[in-house]
């Protein structure tokens, strides 16, 4: 009996090493281990079916291997994490329309700069082989942003989106409208340009492309919590493991808005670090001062220091469309994740006594040339009929930032 049993227990044992053996050998068969996007193994392994890396063999499942994202060109990476927005200086005007609270923003780009004459005029050229000119005026710049009753602005009207003097200065009197149309049109011309460098069969659909990984995500505009964000790039304050030194009131460090690192001798006041409205009537300071910001009406994209994440004039030039809905307490109802207002939900428009809360009624921020310093806060908010258009309001793109980009 104990013989029998003692048999029993080496026919089990033997047969375990098998089983054990066999599946080492199974592990060790080319295709597992840790898959990533960009190294995603020669066979899947949950059923150890060999892929396909090829358009060409349609017999196996075909994975394509991720190396990063395709981008557009002047986007900068912007890190997401988590975040406290609203307005973090003293509420002079007495809105009380953005509360501090705590949130998390998923990583996205945006773009450096703010759109500049010269690209919307490209937009225009375009858009001239595809639409019609009636369609085309409705596209350009609003006429008479700059005019008025008791002012010679007019000639800029007829000068600052066509002269090459103003190629690269932030393009003005667009509306909510059209900077979508724009970005809608920038998404098509880019892919298409993607298509053509990846040399990619132009019948091939956007769910094809996507699983190709080269399509492009969408460009739009930002939404309000990734613009404030952004523009306060808090990432330039970090030390140790998620410490952050100290809080912004602007895009940059200090309470004020010279910049103290470049004062050269004792009594020199540092450069302004936005073009924005000194005082009342006071755009540019007094010529001849080296301190000024320099610029009466808006200036070069690239004019002023970017922030820490590498982006230019997020404070001051021009104020900046946003997707967002405008609502007064919207931060008492945003999702803690990525929040965007689409719409009034929760805070119906039936339940303010004014015309101007509907939904369209857009956000913009960040201040311009014609806006006191308070408005350079990225926690400030205002909103404008989304059809409507003035000479200090332009705007600039962002893009999701998909999946793990390789990793």
């Amino acid at each position: 009996m104990a013989f029998a049993q003692n048999k029993t227990g080496l026919i089990l044992a033997a047969a375990m090493i098998v089983v054990g053996s066999a599946l080492s050998s199974c592990n060790k068969t080319p295709g597992y281990g840790r898959r990533t996007a960009a190294k995603p193994g020669k066979a899947s392994p949950t059923t150890g079916a060999e892929y396909s890396f090829s358009d060409k063999d349609s017999t196996n499942f075909q994975v394509t291997r991720l190396a990063k994202q395709e981008i557009g060109p002047n986007l900068k990476y912007i890190q997401g994490g988590r975040a406290v927005l609203g307005s973090q200086e003293q509420d002079v005007m007495a809105f009380r329309d953005n509360a501090e609270r705590t949130v998390t923003i998923a990583s996205f780009f945006m773009d450096e700069t703010e759109i500049s004459n010269n690209d919307y005029r490209e937009f225009l050229f375009y858009m001239k082989k595809q639409v019609s000119a009636d369609s085309i005026k409705k596209l350009e710049p609003r006429e008479g942003v700059w005019a008025g009753v008791l002012s010679y602005n007019d000639v800029y009207d007829t000068y600052y989106f066509r002269f090459p003097g103003f190629n690269f200065y932030p393009v003005a009197g667009v509306s909510w409208n059209q900077a979508n149309v724009y970005a809608k049109w920038r998404t098509e011309f880019v892919s298409n340009l993607t298509r053509e460098r990846n040399k990619l069969d132009s019948s091939l659909t956007k769910n094809q492309l996507i699983e190709r990984g080269v399509a492009f995500a969408e460009y739009r505009l930002p939404s309000e919590a990734e613009w404030e964000y952004a523009a306060k790039a808090m990432i330039g304050v970090q030390y140790m493991d998620e410490n952050q030194e100290f809080g912004r009131i602007y895009p940059w460090d200090g309470r004020g808005v010279r910049n103290p690192y470049n004062v050269k001798r004792k009594g020199k006041q540092g450069d302004f670090l936005a073009n924005f409205k000194r005082g009342r009537g006071d755009y540019a300071g007094i010529a001849g001062s080296r301190t000024n910001d320099g610029e009466i009406i808006p200036t070069n994209v690239y004019d002023f220091p970017p922030n820490d994440f590498g982006l230019y004039n997020m404070a001051g030039n021009v104020n900046e469309w946003v997707q967002d809905v405008y609502r007064p307490l919207s931060y008492q109802d945003f999702d803690d994740l990525n929040p965007l207002r689409k719409d009034g939900i929760f805070d119906e428009e039936e339940t303010y006594a004014t015309t101007m809360i509907d939904d369209n009624y857009r956000v913009y921020k960040g201040g311009s040339w014609r806006d006191m310093a308070y408005w350079l806060a990225p926690g400030t908010r205002r909103f404008m009929h989304q059809d409507s258009s003035a000479n200090h309001l332009g705007f600039r793109c962002a893009m999701i930032s998909i999946g793990a980009n390789g990793k």
